[in-house]
C-alpha cells in the first residue's frame, strides 16, 4: 500500500464538536470507502488523557495520528475525534481517536463533550479501545472509573444498543499476570455496570447484552518498547477479519452500508448535540432513506444523461428503432443493478421502496419515447397494410378477402413489432394503440368500401343514364299515347338490368344485406329520378316543342313535303289537326307518368275540352267552370305534376299567339295564290267586250296596221307584265303590289330601252344578215330577255320581302 494512503488522516470533530462534512466526504472519496459495503469495520479508542492512546493506535494500525512530545511536558494532545484508515488489515478497518478525558484544559465540570464523544463512538464503533493504566486496577477512585461510568451512562440514551466490543488495553503491565488483573478488572466493571441508572426496559439486562469484554495488557513503550511492539503486533492479528463470525465484532448489529457512514455519523452527532437520545433503529432508517435516495438521484442522473439513451430517445423520435425493447430493457436493468448494488446493505424496505420510486421516474422518462416506438409500429403497420390491400385489389383479388387476409397478417405483424419494444419493468398495456390501429384498419376498409361502391354505383348510374337518356329524349320529342308506356317499359327493363348486375358486384364488398338494399334502391330511384329530370327538363321546353310540332306539322304535308299553299288546301282542318297533335304533347308533358296506375289520368280530354275550340265555346264559358281553374291536376300529388292546369292554359294561349302569324300567312298566301290564277276579267265582261267591240274589231281588220300597233304594244305590255313580276307583287295584296311596282317600273322601263338600243346596233351596220348571223342575234336576244327575266324576278323578290317587312 502507498506511503501517503498509510499516513492518511482527518479531524472528524473538532474542538468545539463541529463536524468536518467537507473533510470526512474527500477522506471517503480518496480511500473508496463506498465500494466497501458492509466489509467494513470502525475502531476507536478513549482513554484518560496523555495515557498514549494516540502512540497505540500509530503502532498498532500504522496511522499518523499526531502523539504527545514527552520533552515539552504532559499536555492535551488530540483536540476532538480525528479520523484514519487502517493500513494493511481486512477488511477495511476505519481508526477514531477520540479526545482524551479528564484532561486540565477542559476543567472538571466541562464534560459534555466528554459524553458525546463517548455515545458518538458507542453509536459509530464495531470495537472500542479502552487505554487504562495498570495502577488503576483495583482502585475505587481510579481514573478508569469516571470513563466507565461515563461509557455505561451514555449507553442508556441508545434506544436499541448496538453489541460493541468493549477492549480493556492495559498499558504498561507490571509482573501481575493477566490472570490475575483481568478478574478484578470484570468485577470492577460488573459493579459499575450495576450502579449506573438503567431504564426500567433494562433493569435486569446483562453487561453481555451490549457489550462483549476483552482485556489484553501490553508493557511500558518507553521502558519496554521492543516487547511493546511485540505485544502490538500480536494484538494487531486479532483485528484481521474483525468481522467474520467468531471475531472481535463478529456478532455486532446494525451496521450502516459504507457509503452512509458518512451521513450517519453527521446525523448521529447532530443528535448528540442536540441531547436527544439517540434512536439507532430510526437512525440507521433515517440513513437508508437519505443514502437510498442519494443513489437513487444519482443513477437516474446518469441515466438521463446516458449517451445511449440520449442516442436512442433521439433515433425513436424521428423513426422506427430496430430492437428498440431490448437496447431500453438493458439500460434500465444496468441502472437499476447499480442502485441495487450500492444500496444492497442498507435497509431493505428502504431500499426496495427507494428501488421502486427509481424504477417509476426511469419509466416515467421513458414511456415518452416508448410511446414513439409504438406509434412507429401503428403507422407502419398502417401503411404497409394499405399499400398491400390496394396492391391485393388491383390484382382482382376479392375485396371481402383481401380485407380479411391483409387485417389478419398486419395485425400478427403488429404483435411481433410489439414484443419487440416491450419493456419488462414495466405493466405498460399496448392493447389500446393495438385497438387504435384496428381502428384505422377498419376505418381504411370502409373508406376503400365506400369508394369502391361509389365508383360502382357511379358506373351503374352512368350505364342507366346512357341507356334512357338518348331513348327518353325521342320519346318526348314525338310524344303521343304511347310516350309513358314506352318510357316504363323502358325503365324497368334498364333498371332490371342493372340492379342485377349492381347485386351481383355488391356481394364482393362483404356489405350488410341492409346496405345493399338500400343501395340497391337507391339506384332504382336514381334512375326513376333520371327520367323525372328528363321530363321536367322537356316540360320547360315544351313550349317550344308545341311551336316546332305545329309548324311541322302545319308546313308540311303527310308525306314530308313543304305544302305549297294553291288554294285548295284545308287551312282550318290543317289547323286544328295540328293544333290537337300540340295539345296531346301538352297532355304528355303535364304529368309523371311512371306508374301503371297513372294511365288512368284523362288530362289529354280535360285539356281538350278546354282548349281547343268548339262551335258552342261561348256558351260553353258561360254555363261550365273552367277545368283550368286550379294549381293541381285531381288524384295527382305535386311530386308528379310537371305543368299545373293554371300553367297549362297559359301556356296554350302563348302558344296560340305565337302560331297565329303563320296560319294567318298561309291564308294570305292562299288569297295571292287565288288572285293570281284569276286575273282575266269575268265572262260577262268578255261578252260584253265582244258586242260593244265588235265596230272597233271590224276596223282593225279593215285596216291591218292597227294589228301590227296592237301586237307591238302587247308585246312591251307582257315584257313590262313578266319584268315587273305584277302577279307575284300582288299575290301579297295590292297596296303592297302598287308600292313594289311604284319603285320597279321607272328602271324597268330604262332597262328595255337600253336593251333595244343595244340590239339596234347591229341591224343598222348590217341590213342583211347571214343566216347563221340571224340566229345568233334572236339566241342572243332571247338570252338577254332570259337574262333580264331573271334580274327582275330577283329584284321582284327583294322588293317583295322588303314589303313584307314594311
Amino acid at each position: 500500500m502507498a506511503k501517503s494512503e498509510i499516513r492518511f488522516s482527518t479531524q472528524l470533530i473538532d474542538g468545539d464538536g463541529t463536524f468536518n462534512v467537507e473533510g470526512i466526504e474527500k477522506f471517503m472519496k480518496d480511500v473508496k470507502l463506498a465500494e466497501c459495503g458492509l466489509s467494513y469495520a470502525v475502531v476507536s479508542i478513549m482513554g484518560p488523557q496523555s495515557s498514549g492512546k494516540s502512540t497505540l493506535l500509530n503502532n498498532l494500525f500504522g496511522t499518523d495520528f499526531r502523539e504527545m512530545d514527552a520533552f515539552k511536558g504532559r499536555s492535551q494532545t488530540t483536540k476532538g475525534i480525528w479520523l484514519a484508515k487502517c493500513a494493511g488489515i481486512e477488511p477495511f478497518t476505519l481508526v477514531m481517536d477520540l479526545e482524551g478525558t479528564d484532561g486540565r484544559e477542559r476543567g472538571e465540570d466541562d464534560t459534555a463533550f466528554e459524553k458525546q464523544s463517548s455515545l458518538f463512538a458507542l453509536a459509530v464503533s464495531d470495537i472500542v479501545l479502552i487505554n487504562m493504566w495498570c495502577h488503576d486496577i483495583g482502585r475505587e477512585q481510579a481514573a478508569n472509573k469516571p470513563l466507565l461510568k461515563t461509557v455505561f451512562q451514555v449507553m442508556m440514551r441508545l434506544f436499541s444498543p448496538r453489541k460493541t466490543t468493549l477492549m480493556f488495553v492495559i498499558r504498561d503491565k507490571t509482573r501481575t499476570p493477566l490472570e490475575n488483573l483481568e478478574p478484578v478488572l470484570r468485577e470492577d466493571i460488573q459493579k459499575i455496570w450495576d450502579s449506573v441508572p438503567k431504564p426500567q426496559a433494562h433493569k435486569e439486562t446483562p453487561l453481555s447484552e451490549f457489550f462483549n469484554v476483552e482485556v489484553v495488557a501490553l508493557s511500558s513503550f518507553e521502558e519496554k518498547e521492543e516487547q511493546f511492539k511485540e505485544q502490538v503486533h500480536e494484538l494487531r492479528q486479532r483485528f484481521v477479519h474483525s468481522i467474520n463470525p467468531g471475531g472481535l465484532a463478529g456478532d455486532r448489529r446494525g451496521v450502516v452500508p459504507a457509503s452512509g457512514f458518512s451521513f450517519s455519523a453527521q446525523q448521529i452527532w447532530k443528535v448528540i448535540k442536540e441531547n436527544k437520545d439517540l434512536d439507532l433503529p430510526a437512525h440507521k432508517v433515517m440513513v437508508a432513506t437519505v443514502r437510498c435516495e442519494e443513489i437513487a438521484n444519482e443513477k437516474y442522473a446518469l441515466f438521463a444523461a446516458n449517451e445511449d439513451w440520449r442516442q436512442l430517445e433521439e433515433a425513436v423520435q424521428s423513426g422506427p428503432v430496430s430492437g428498440f425493447g431490448k437496447k431500453l430493457n438493458s439500460l434500465l436493468d444496468t441502472c437499476l443493478s447499480e442502485y441495487d448494488v450500492e444500496a444492497t446493505y442498507f435497509d431493505e424496505g428502504v431500499r426496495t421502496a427507494k428501488q421502486k420510486h427509481l424504477q417509476e421516474k426511469l419509466l416515467q422518462l421513458v414511456q415518452p419515447a416508448f410511446h414513439s416506438a409504438l406509434g412507429h409500429i401503428r403507422i407502419g403497420t398502417f401503411d404497409k397494410f394499405k399499400e398491400v390491400f390496394d396492391k391485393a385489389l388491383n390484382k382482382g383479388e376479392g375485396f371481402s378477402e383481401a380485407a380479411n387476409n391483409c387485417t389478419g397478417i398486419f395485425m400478427a405483424q403488429f404483435d411481433e413489432a410489439c414484443a419487440d419494444v416491450v419493456v419488462e419493468v414495466a405493466d405498460w398495456d399496448t392493447s389500446k394503440v393495438r385497438e387504435k390501429l384496428r381502428r384505422d384498419i377498419d376505418a381504411h376498409v370502409a373508406s376503400v368500401r365506400a369508394a369502391k361502391l361509389s365508383e360502382l354505383t357511379t358506373t351503374y348510374e352512368e350505364k342507366l343514364k346512357e341507356a334512357l337518356s338518348g331513348p327518353i329524349e325521342a320519346l318526348f320529342d314525338g310524344a303521343n299515347n304511347e310516350t309513358w308506356p314506352s318510357i316504363r317499359k323502358l325503365y324497368k327493363r334498364e333498371t332490371e338490368s342493372a340492379v342485377s348486375g349492381f347485386s351481383a358486384a355488391l356481394t364482393r364488398f362483404d356489405a350488410d344485406e341492409e346496405t345493399q338494399k338500400n343501395m340497391i334502391v337507391s339506384l332504382e330511384n336514381y334512375a326513376r329520378g333520371l327520367i323525372e329530370t328528363k321530363a321536367r327538363d322537356e316540360a320547360c321546353r315544351v313550349l317550344i316543342r308545341m311551336k316546332e310540332k305545329f309548324t311541322t306539322l302545319f308546313s308540311h304535308d303527310a308525306e314530308s313535303m313543304p305544302r305549297i299553299w294553291t288554294g285548295s288546301e284545308d287551312i282550318r282542318s290543317i289547323t286544328k289537326t295540328a293544333r290537337y297533335a300540340c295539345l296531346k304533347l301538352l297532355s304528355v308533358m303535364t304529368v309523371i307518368r311512371l306508374d301503371d296506375k297513372d294511365d288512368t289520368l284523362n288530362i289529354e280530354n280535360i285539356l281538350a275540352k278546354a282548349l281547343l275550340d268548339s262551335p258552342n265555346e261561348k256558351e260553353k264559358k258561360i254555363t261550365t267552370v273552367d277545368p283550368l281553374a286550379s294549381s293541381t291536376w285531381e288524384k295527382v300529388p305535386a311530386s308528379k305534376t310537371l305543368i299545373t292546369p293554371v300553367q297549362c292554359k297559359s301556356l296554350w294561349r302563348q302558344f296560340k299567339i305565337e302560331t297565329e302569324y303563320t296560319v294567318s300567312q298561309a291564308i294570305a298566301a292562299q288569297e295571292a295564290n287565288k288572285r293570281g290564277n284569276n286575273w282575266l276579267p269575268p265572262p260577262w265582261a268578255i261578252v260584253a267586250l265582244l258586242i260593244l267591240g265588235f265596230n272597233e274589231f271590224m276596223t282593225l281588220l279593215r285596216n291591218p296596221l292597227y294589228l301590227i300597233l296592237i301586237f307591238i304594244g302587247y308585246l312591251l305590255i307582257k315584257a313590262l307584265w313578266v319584268q315587273l313580276d305584277v302577279a307575284g307583287d300582288f299575290r301579297h295584296g295590292a297596296l303592297a303590289g302598287l308600292l313594289s311596282l311604284s319603285t320597279k317600273f321607272l328602271p324597268t322601263i330604262m332597262n328595255l330601252m337600253r336593251k333595244l338600243a343595244e340590239e339596234g346596233v347591229p341591224e343598222t351596220n348590217n341590213p342583211q344578215p347571214t343566216p347563221s348571223t340571224s340566229n345568233q342575234t334572236t339566241g342572243s336576244s332571247a338570252s338577254s330577255t332570259a337574262s333580264s327575266k331573271v334580274t327582275f324576278l330577283e329584284r321582284g323578290t327583294e322588293y317583295t320581302a322588303s314589303s313584307k317587312e314594311e
